[in-house]
């Protein structure tokens, strides 16, 4: 099998030369182009993989690493980020910081460790317990990073986020605008950058409105069906008076309905429910879910925009690294008469 090394000494151009011609660089001229292309067809050389690695010093593949695989939330991050980058013959290494007993902290950086060592052209996280600090000595190193859904002082124009506080604003200010004022809500764990932030915007909209903020409509949930459950389990038999429920995600929400329907609710009758996130179930579960709208597909396609334009130079690459929520209208708000 023919090697690369070979194909640059029958063309007479440098192992850089052929690389370029391999990865459509435009900086080869057309008459050195033909020389590579012919050499490789006398010689029967496919390019693969490895090759372009060795010729460019490139692996062609970036790493992601997710907070979680659970849910539908992550799969349209991650799906956004390897169609863009698989359209550009990039592929992508994922892995997780998952950790369901332990330190969510050093599971992350167990995570980012891994796709360091498979010498990914660039990394692409999206971290929840990892330090501001740790993630500004990380973008010290010899491997670009980059932030998903979350912005770091000093590293803006490596992050792209959303303005979560915004969205927890909008939401409950939404409920009070239908003439809600006992609003209770379920947060996701506070040690959470998107989840303080929802809850904050929260508290804003209550101030802004002289609503006190009543703890004892307050629960921190996990961010799954069973926080959500749980939490309207709480208010109830805490006997608990509240008009409207704003959950810091869909998945709550979904257990928040499911849990007030078998406990004799009528929704949104009885109960206004308002979601964080718009995924896909919002639109299909009964009633139908009024949520906050969060582009995580675009901003996955971003993300790997934003890699494309800094790593491998592509051009023509327009980056928007601010991205604001929006409120979706469905069933599951009533206005209170």
């Amino acid at each position: 099998m023919a090697t690369i090394y070979e194909v640059s000494k029958l063309a007479g151009v440098s192992l850089a030369t052929v690389s370029r011609v391999m990865n459509k660089n435009a900086r080869v001229s057309d008459k050195t182009k033909q020389k590579v292309l012919d050499a490789m067809d006398e010689l029967g050389y496919r390019p693969n993989s490895i090759a372009q690695s060795l010729a460019s010093n490139r692996s062609n593949s970036v790493g992601i690493l997710v907070s979680e695989l659970h849910g539908p939330f992550f799969g349209l991050m991650m799906s956004g980020i390897e169609a863009e980058l698989r359209a550009a013959g990039k592929h992508v290494i994922i892995t997780t910081g998952q950790c369901e007993n332990g330190n969510q902290e050093n599971k992350e950086k167990d995570g980012i460790e891994f796709l360091i060592s498979r010498n990914c052209d660039a990394i692409i996280l999206h971290v929840e317990a990892a330090s501001d600090d740790y993630l500004r000595e990380l973008a010290k190193g010899d491997i670009p990073v980059y932030l998903m859904s979350r912005l770091v002082e000093g590293l803006e124009s490596q992050c792209i986020s959303l303005d979560n506080e915004l969205g927890g604003y909008l939401a409950t200010k939404t409920l009070i605008e239908q003439g809600h004022s006992q609003i209770a809500y379920i947060a996701g764990p506070q040690f959470k950058a998107d989840a303080h932030a929802r809850f904050m915007g929260h508290k804003r909209a209550l101030a802004e409105n002289k609503i006190s903020f009543d703890e004892n409509l307050f629960y921190i949930g996990d961010f799954k069906e069973t926080g959500g459950k749980n939490g309207v389990k709480y208010f109830c038999n805490n006997q608990q008076s509240f008009t409207a429920l704003v959950c810091a995600n869909d998945e709550m929400a979904s257990g928040a309905m499911t849990y007030a329907r078998e406990h004799g609710y009528l929704l949104p009758d009885d109960l206004s429910i308002i979601g964080f996130d718009n995924i896909i179930f919002a639109r299909y579960i009964y009633p139908k879910l009024t949520t906050i709208a969060n582009p995580v597909d675009e901003m996955g396609h971003m993300a790997a925009k934003l890699v494309l334009k800094d790593v491998y130079q592509q051009k023509n690459l327009t980056i928007k690294h601010a991205f604001e929520p929006t409120i979706v209208m469905r069933d599951s708000v009533k206005a209170l008469t």
